[in-house]
């Protein structure tokens, strides 16, 4: 689905709260304060990739607030991905301060307060993902909120060309293939976060989150395998069965904990994909629970709602 929105044909007046509405219904509930006068101009693309959507904006200089009583009803969190084009922008949240040129993308959490603004007319990318789909790609992505990403060399300038020339495309496409493209993005922005050395940053040493960070990748790879135990990992990572222990509890997770939940984030990926048509058994399985009833129970534990319910709420929505 591709929309489109521009205040050409708006009168005056009306611009300032019909771009407040635009942006509340394409990404989530804001308050925006115009730093120009009544004669301002914006334009907004959005398609839909999957669970996924993109957008495009270009607007003259605003500032954007997230607040604690925007939260208060929004059930389902997500994460903004933001890619200047024209123009520098400034992105405050959770005591954080930076700002972002272009040649660089930043993330941000929809689940904490935030300002977000540009002085000076600007052209975004925007890619929203619900928080349930990064995780099932990126443990912890709370962790990476405020943080830039190089856009200008390796995997993250191929994830931003990417992204650009989808934008380009994507009205050729049928909705199966712009799901695949947001599978594809999704994957080209994981590669960019976990090459950036700033990701092992975190409450132990750089060593000790290196380790971990290879530990999570080895899990990744085999959550389908039912036979998977800590001791695999260990053997596979070379490191005593110990340490691993030891790894995670410094994150304040079991090791087995941590399997279950990434297994539960693939499973709820698929169960809000409008376009999978396997049962949840086979989800449930594909994705390495043997018993149906234990994963529904994990399921409903973890998200607040079985897999039934959440995947007839997916379809719900995209119909």
């Amino acid at each position: 689905m591709q929309v489109t929105y521009a205040t050409t044909d708006i009168p005056l007046q009306a611009r300032r709260q019909y771009w407040q509405e635009v942006v509340s219904s394409t990404y989530y509930s804001l308050d925006l304060r115009f730093f120009g006068g009544q004669d301002f101009h914006g334009t907004l693309g959005a398609w839909s990739l999957g669970p996924v959507s993109m957008s495009r904006q270009a607007s003259n200089g605003l500032l954007y607030k997230r607040h604690e009583r925007h939260l208060l009803n929004e059930r389902d969190e997500c994460f903004l991905i933001t890619v200047p084009e024209l123009a520098e922008i400034r992105f405050e949240q959770d005591g954080r301060d930076v700002r972002c040129k272009p040649g660089a993308f930043l993330i941000e959490r929809s689940h904490l307060p935030y300002e977000f603004s540009h002085q000076d007319p600007a052209a975004l990318w925007v890619l929203k993902i619900p928080s349930a789909v990064l995780r099932a790609r990126i443990s912890r992505p709370e962790r990476l909120a405020t943080l830039q990403i190089d856009a200008s060399r390796s995997v993250g300038a191929l994830f931003v060309d990417t992204l650009r020339l989808a934008g380009d495309r994507i009205g050729e496409m049928d909705e199966t293939a712009r799901a695949m493209i947001g599978k594809h993005l999704i994957e080209l922005l994981a590669m960019a976060i976990e090459s950036d050395d700033r990701v092992l940053t975190g409450h132990s040493s750089s060593v000790r989150n290196g380790h971990l960070l290879r530990c999570e990748h080895f899990i990744r790879t085999r959550l389908d395998d039912m036979r998977l135990t800590p001791q695999m990992i260990a053997d596979g990572c070379g490191i005593s069965l110990r340490y691993l222990h030891q790894i995670f509890e410094g994150e304040g997770m079991t090791v087995c904990a941590y399997i279950r939940n990434q297994r539960l984030s693939m499973c709820d990926a698929l169960l809000r994909d409008p376009n999978c048509r396997k049962s949840i058994s086979e989800i449930a399985y594909q994705w390495g629970f043997a018993d149906q009833a234990q994963f529904s129970r994990n399921y409903r534990s973890r998200f607040g709602r079985t897999p039934s319910e959440a995947r007839a709420t997916s379809r719900a929505s995209n119909s």
